[in-house]
């Protein structure tokens, strides 16, 4: 019964994908006023992590952040659709995006340079993903979805700009990529638990980030890029800069590393993906995000 559900509902998201791009930004922003006056866990979420970084705004001035990123979350659905499912030919028909730093990374590429490319959770970075995937050779990192049928549409619909995906648990072979010239794309900027994790400041408060990503620096000695993205008009563009973190402690490294996604963040902070639980593990799930 849920693979049907699910096939139907992948049946009727494909079918909205027929209309041209400038037709799903307006339904994009159709189902973003509907979000709006809905009752949603995850606008309670965006809310209150909103109110927790940007206390120096005035409550206008964050109420305005809120309701603008409410509204384009509604372009999600759309976005990821054209990602998994259009044709390079038809994004690249349809799409005006702009790519500044490529030349750089592609010289890298041609000379065998390991690529560690940082980038943060956009409520755009399906489509981020592609279109990179589309210019240059990219190698993903992700968490599986909870559903097997799911995962698999998922998995084929990344895999359409990326030469190789695995679980963000598989240590093994992302840092294998890494070991022979590959170029692998990471978000370091959510909440995977304490576990693997180190209280870092994120936007003022303690959070828990994960250390993997200095440890892959350290063990595969790869170049270190950052990907960032933000929309002007209907413009999409991408920006690749090189980056190098403090690698004399660990501790250093995760602040430079949480402190230049925090600068990234706060240039388009309607853009960013502000549904995640991101102090869950430091401030408290029951407490922050009740």
């Amino acid at each position: 019964m849920n693979n049907l559900i699910l096939k139907i509902s992948v049946y009727l998201w494909r079918t909205t994908l027929i209309f041209p791009w400038r037709i799903q930004i307006i339904f994009g922003k159709l189902l973003g006023n509907i979000l709006l006056i809905i009752p949603f866990k995850r606008n309670k979420f965006s809310k209150a992590n909103i109110e927790l970084c940007f206390p120096e705004l005035s409550e206008s001035k964050k109420n305005q952040i809120l309701k603008r990123n409410i509204i384009l979350s509604g372009s999600v659905l759309f976005n990821t659709g054209i990602s998994w499912f259009w044709s390079d030919e038809r994004i690249n028909k349809n799409i005006e995006y702009e790519i500044c730093g490529l030349k750089e990374i592609i010289e890298d590429q041609k000379n065998n340079k390991s690529i560690l490319l940082f980038f943060k959770h956009s409520l755009h970075l399906e489509l981020d993903a592609r279109i990179l995937g589309m210019n240059c050779d990219i190698y993903g990192i992700e968490r599986e979805h909870n559903s097997k049928d799911f995962n698999k549409l998922q998995m084929k619909g990344r895999l359409k700009s990326m030469k190789g995906l695995t679980d963000r648990n598989n240590t093994f072979t992302f840092i294998k990529w890494l070991k022979t010239g590959k170029t692998v794309l990471y978000a370091p900027d959510q909440d995977y638990g304490s576990k693997r994790s180190k209280e870092v400041d994120f936007f003022g408060h303690s959070a828990a980030t994960v250390i993997a990503p200095y440890k892959l620096i350290q063990s595969t000695r790869c170049k270190t890029y950052f990907l960032d993205s933000y929309f002007t008009e209907n413009k999409l563009n991408l920006v690749i800069e090189k980056v190098s973190f403090n690698k004399n402690s660990e501790q250093d490294f995760l602040q430079e590393m949480n402190n230049y996604i925090e600068k990234k963040i706060r240039e388009y902070p309607h853009e960013y993906l502000w549904q995640h639980r991101r102090f869950k593990s430091t401030l408290g799930k029951d407490k922050l995000y009740k």
